[in-house]
């Protein structure tokens, strides 16, 4: 080691001396190219000669660090991206955007600036590998263009006229945190790079966005805090003169919007100083390039060919949009043969550009001075409107919008949650419920022309609509459908993403969307009168709803969309190099007018949204069941579901705990639910109506397979409100039938009844009306018990009106007499004829019978029962009982309620005295007193020879399962 350093150490020394020897100075200077610096040691010493020269690369950066709403904002060049005229990286936190621009060095011929804005965010900006299958990024998303177009709109203005250089700009995310939008930082990255380098431009321009939370604006707010916010304002201007907006908000007032521009245009100031500041340390000298400028003289010929003809032209009011266009060409072909004549190759090569400045001055001149139109109309007149709603009922909804020679169609598609759009940007949600699509084919102008990918002017078009729409609809947890507008242009003169805000509006309600209000939109123009000397405006006309070619000749398209509260969309593109803001400002007036003229018409064809109830309206239902329910409604690789699609047509999605399924109609929703039901079921509750299976048929009943695989058992007494003496007479196996739930033993056996789905039948003559007569004879004593109401599922439930009289449980009587000696033996059976809401609490309540049944008779265990509610009997014995329970309480209330006791006084032990009412084959029905009855069973073959009418001594020995107190009959003292 001590070697190694001495070595090290006479190189430094030898190097440092032929320095000296050389230089004349103790330090080696560094020589600078540009921003590349370069320091080199070298020496001729023997030891120099076995060691490889050191070069170490010095990259020379500057950067400006600024502060605006509370953010530190930095702007750095010189460290990345060095080739590039300019190139800027601007950072605040941990987000930062690269910004490059570069230029053509051709002089192509042209009439036109070929800029091309292209911004991109790659997965790597936040730390994750693309899902695709290439793992790489694809073509630009939605996005991408619109900030693209974000970045294109405010800074193309500012290149000087003539300038015809192709111009590219690459803004690129290079790593986000996600809590700022890079978008408005790529802008203003993107115009301090344009004043480094050498391209002409007139900048520089501040970006700036504003949000309002609670009344208060908030200045570069975060993602969350723009969740939070009724207002999304990007505003772009230079030092003195605004250049773009865009606007988003919840139907925000006109004086409130105004109030937001002109505390944006401060803000936004604040980022041009520090670019003034970076240019002037590190910006290359701007070059010379060739402009393509119309000579005075050729302005002059071709002005004196056109003008009067171009003159007639506009003031004829027989010409229509395509008319006019061809009597346009027309001139312009007369003025090429004059000039083939004369051999002018100079006019030549502009002419047509040089015909369409002639056209554009001398429209604009009328409209300033005379306030004349194309069309005839005043400045604030809108154009004739047509408005229907409907008009293609095959469909979700549809909707016909046409303003003046402007036309668009517009249609609803409705779906699933499942079909929400997934957004793969960096920034911002991951899914979209709602879209516009927005299309322009070629024949709405008159054209041939190839359909290709996604095209920006589309893209950015139906974003703004999608704005304007997006404020009105309804909640998603109120409406969670995902909803899809589908916009056609069938004629396009102006405005026509303006008239699919129209259209798009009633064909939501068409579709039955319940939007809290209409929303129309229009497209307000400008044209101006600049001093060329100062460039300060001194005359000016603002034009409501403006015809294509108004557009065109004009300075200004302030594109403003909202609803009888306020503004819920805006886009401003301009031409010019600014535009005051306080003409701006003016502009929102007669926009607010002619969109209450809009509203008014599209009010009368449609004012609400339609009912959902025709044959082609979608049903959406959310289903809760258990992950594990839904994995095996999924299938392997989702096959089961993919198979019940395609042979209903419905949509289904799932979530954690819920199914969601879209079907086109009622009936394709009861096929899902169906086929749904058969391999999951649903949640069963007594009351409810099930769709089963006869699987096996027995003499006391039949086993039914129902909602997904679950068994239940139909006796023979819940067959038929008739008397059934063969099963296989009323059902097969394999049949399929509807049956209600009743009960659920202790044992998770499930009663099923077909009787209680079917009409009851009155019968002419009955045993028990017969008792009842007898019993309107004497009337009680006593007033009877007031029936409980039951709940909400017996009361849709036909069973519940044959269901068994009011039976206290042992359990009150205890409560009453405070004893303690029966409370560790019983639990709260259910009251009649209210029903569980569950099938757990009805467990529960059915506990008590389970162990009252042990103290009768008990059955030998080789004997075949069915265990039903916990009491064990024969099918006779049941057959008997399901006989009784045909009494209805009004039956019983009817009969004579003379007693010496009080119901709620009956508990077990007790000894009454009963009247009998009925004798059956296997025991007596007894009148007990109070409303009140009971059963008694014969034991073995004794028999007796009962009468009704006599009078026994029985004592309470316990309830049955459904509360009905069993009764033993005392031998006289």
């Amino acid at each position: 080691m001590a070697s190694v350093a001495i070595t090290r150490k006479n190189q430094l020394v030898s190097s440092l001396l032929y320095t000296i020897r050389c230089r004349r100075s103790y330090f080696c200077p560094t020589v600078t190219t540009g921003r590349l610096s370069f320091t080199t040691l070298t020496s001729t010493s023997p030891a120099d000669t076995e060691t490889p020269v050191s070069r170490t690369k010095v990259l020379e950066t500057f950067k400006e660090e600024f502060e605006i709403g509370s953010r530190l904002l930095t702007l750095e060049t010189g460290k990345i991206a060095r080739f590039a005229n300019g190139a800027v990286v601007l950072g605040i936190d941990d987000t930062k955007v690269l910004s490059t621009v570069c230029s053509a060095k051709g002089d192509g011929v042209r009439d036109f600036l070929p800029l091309t804005v292209d911004y991109q965010e790659k997965q790597f900006a936040q730390g994750v590998i693309p899902g695709t299958y290439m793992r790489r990024e694809g073509a630009p998303k939605e996005r991408e263009l619109l900030c693209g177009r974000l970045i294109d709109r405010p800074i193309r203005p500012l290149f000087p006229a003539g300038f015809y250089h192709e111009v590219q700009v690459m803004a690129s995310v290079l790593s986000s945190d996600g809590k700022q939008d890079p978008d408005i930082m790529a802008a203003n990255a993107t115009s301090a790079a344009l004043m480094l380098s050498d391209i002409p431009w007139g900048g520089p321009i501040g970006m700036i966005r504003i949000a309002r939370i609670d009344g208060h604006l908030i200045v570069n707010p975060t993602m969350d805090e723009l969740n939070l916010s009724d207002l999304n304002l990007v505003y772009a201007c230079t030092k003195d003169k605004t250049l773009m907006l865009d606007v988003q908000a919840r139907e925000i007032s006109e004086k409130d919007l105004e109030a937001a521009f002109r505390f944006a245009h401060p803000e936004a100031v604040k980022f041009i100083e520090p670019q003034i500041r970076l240019a002037a340390k590190a910006g290359k000298q701007k070059k010379e390039y060739k402009l393509s400028l119309v000579s005075e003289r050729t302005m002059e010929k071709i002005r004196d060919l056109t003008e009067t003809p171009i003159v007639n032209i506009f003031t004829d009011p027989k010409y229509g949009k395509f008319e006019r266009g061809e009597a346009l060409d027309k001139i312009t072909q007369n003025v090429k043969g004059i000039l083939e004549e004369e051999g002018d190759d100079e006019s030549l090569k502009v002419l047509s550009k040089t015909v369409d400045t002639v056209r554009k001055q001398i429209i604009r001149k009328r409209i300033i001075t005379e306030g004349f139109r194309l069309d005839g109309r005043q400045l604030d007149e809108i154009r004739p409107l047509y408005c229907e709603a409907g008009n293609l009922p095959g469909l979700h909804g549809s909707a016909l919008f046409s303003r003046g020679d402007t036309q668009v169609l517009c249609t609803v598609t409705l779906g699933a949650p499942g079909d929400a759009q997934r957004l793969d940007s960096i920034v911002g949600p991951p899914t979209k419920r709602f879209m516009l699509h927005y299309s322009f084919p070629p024949y709405c102008i008159n054209e041939v022309g190839k359909r290709t990918g996604l095209n920006r002017r589309e893209v950015g078009h139906g974003t703004l609509a999608e704005k304007a729409l997006l404020a009105v609809l309804p909640p998603e947890h109120d409406f969670p459908y995902t909803v899809r507008i589908n916009s056609e242009v069938m004629g396009s003169d102006g405005s026509t993403s303006m008239a699919t805000v129209c259209g798009g509006s009633m064909a939501l309600m068409d579709a039955g969307i319940p939007l809290r209000e209409h929303v129309a939109g229009l497209s307000v123009g400008l044209v101006t009168e600049v001093d060329p000397s100062t460039g300060n405006v001194e005359e000016y006309r603002i034009l409501t709803d403006i015809l294509g070619l108004e557009d065109h000749l004009g300075d200004m398209d302030f594109k403003i969309a909202g609803t009888r509260n306020g503004i819920t969309s805006i886009q401003l593109d301009i031409k010019p190099a600014g535009i005051p803001l306080d003409i701006i400002c003016e502009s929102l007036g007669p926009a607010y007018k002619g969109r209450l003229q809009i509203l008014d018409h599209m009010e009368q064809e449609i004012n609400s949204a339609r009912t959902q109830d025709g044959r082609n309206s979608p049903r959406l239902v959310t289903l809760k069941y258990s992950n594990d329910d839904l994995r095996r409604l999924i299938g392997p690789l989702g096959a089961l579901k993919m198979k019940i699609e395609e042979e209903t047509g419905a949509r289904m999605s799932v979530s954690d705990g819920a199914l969601t399924i879209v079907a086109k109609n009622q009936s394709v929703m009861e096929k899902v639910q169906e086929k749904v039901d058969l391999i999951i079921g649903r949640a069963i509750e007594v009351g409810g109506v099930y769709k089963g299976i006869i699987t096996s048929i027995k003499e006391y009943g039949a086993f039914v397979e129902f909602n997904g695989g679950q068994h239940g058992l139909l006796h023979v007494s819940e067959l038929s409100h008739e008397p059934v003496s063969k099963i296989s007479d009323v059902i097969s196996v394999g049949q399929q039938l509807s049956l209600m739930c009743i009960g659920q033993d202790l044992r998770g056996n499930i009663k099923l009844s077909l009787k209680a789905t079917l009409p009851q039948k009155t019968k002419k003559s009955d045993p028990i009306k017969t008792s009842s007569n007898f019993s309107k004879q004497n009337p009680p004593e006593d007033p009877p018990r007031q029936q409980e109401t039951p709940n909400p599922a017996a009361k849709e439930s036909p069973y519940s009106a044959t269901s068994p009289i009011v039976i206290r449980s042992a359990v009150e009587c205890d409560e009453e007499e405070k004893s303690s000696s029966l409370k560790n033996n019983t639990k709260v059976a259910r009251k009649y004829p209210q029903k569980p809401k569950d099938l757990k609490s009805l467990s529960d309540e059915v506990e008590l019978v389970s162990k009252k049944s042990k103290t009768g008779k008990p059955f030998l265990h080789t004997e075949k029962r069915t265990s039903v509610f916990g009491c064990n009997y024969t099918s006779e014995d049941e057959e008997d009982e399901g006989e009784y329970n045909k009494r209805t309480v009004s039956d019983y209330l009817e009969e004579d309620k003379k007693s010496k006791i009080d119901a709620k006084k009956l508990k077990l032990g007790m000894k009454v005295t009963a009247k009998i009412v009925q004798v059956r084959a296997r025991g007596l029905v007894l009148d007990l007193g109070g409303g009140i009855n009971g059963m008694y069973r014969f034991e073995g073959n004794g028999k007796q020879n009962f009468e009704v009418g006599n009078e026994v001594r029985v004592q309470c020995t316990s309830f049955n399962s459904k509360g009905i107190p069993v009764m033993s009959i005392l031998q006289d003292d």
